[in-house]
């Protein structure tokens, strides 16, 4: 039985381990590019973006999907998809809004949506600021891009850092405000695949895991059904010997006799 219990949290911590960033306590900030002083509704604005893991870096690796989420004060998020710019951790997306006021969220791929701030149509953006206990714990000294960097941030010495190795050739222009708004189309689409990973998407060797352990829990049950179904060696089983030889002695006797009871003997 101990060992048994030993494999299950064995899995667990295999489990645990195989959670996403967000869960694990992997964290990001989305700042914005600035912005119109003034947003007219209906009209289309390109607005850039950043996001950065621990508010101060860009994360390296496959970040996912990335775009702004703007909620309506009725509760209905609308998604726009951001396309990579050239600078590590910069982003650029296309909006159009009736008007209104709406809460902005940064879509971070594999971190937890960030909470950007207001925006309103007519009107403008309102920043909500970094909370202390995020701005503290990434206050550290970075050097990440040049004279492109994201707002607050000092330019850095060095040579940027970028999404994609250098071309060849010419360098790759930045996508024009249509080719940003074609992608808006797709808006749905991406709503619906950031709703999973807020749900924590696991990776695909965690069910595996997880099946494991689920057949581990099925052998434990059954072992214990069978130990219960085992009879006690102390109880008696089946009928004594003594009945048993009582029976064959009585069926015997009744044969012999019936035989004995045909046969007549005459003396001479």
């Amino acid at each position: 039985m101990r060992k048994y219990v030993v494999i299950l949290a064995a899995v667990a911590a295999l489990l645990t381990g195989g959670l996403p960033a967000s869960a694990a306590g992997g964290w990001a900030v989305t700042y914005l590019d600035p912005v119109p002083g003034a947003l007219a509704p209906g009209t289309s604005y390109t607005i850039g973006f950043w996001v950065l893991q621990h508010g101060v870096h860009p994360f390296e690796g496959d970040l996912g999907t990335t775009g702004l989420t703007l909620t309506d004060a009725k509760g209905r998020p609308t998604t726009f998809t951001g396309t990579p710019l050239p600078e590590a951790g910069h982003y650029v997306t296309a909006v159009s809004l009736p008007k209104g006021t709406y809460t902005i969220e940064g879509v971070q791929g594999i971190f937890a949506p960030y909470e950007v701030g207001t925006l309103t149509v007519p009107g403008g953006i309102e920043i909500r600021p970094v909370p202390p206990e995020l701005r503290d714990a990434g206050a550290t000294e970075q050097d990440h891009w040049g004279a492109i960097r994201p707002p607050g941030f000092p330019a850095g010495k060095g040579t940027p850092a970028q999404t994609s190795a250098a071309p060849t050739s010419a360098p790759a222009a930045a996508p024009s405000a249509a080719q940003v708004a074609a992608e808006q189309e797709s808006a749905t689409a991406v709503q619906e695949r950031v709703a999973g990973q807020e749900g924590g998407g696991f990776p695909p060797y965690t069910l595996l895991l997880a099946a494991v352990g689920g057949a581990l829990f099925t052998l434990l049950a059954v072992r214990l059904a069978r130990r219960r179904r085992e009879p006690d060696p102390s109880e008696p089983s089946g009928r004594s010997s003594g009945e048993t030889s009582e029976g064959l002695s009585d069926g015997g006797g009744d044969g012999r006799s019936g035989e004995e009871g045909d046969v007549v003997v005459f003396n001479g």
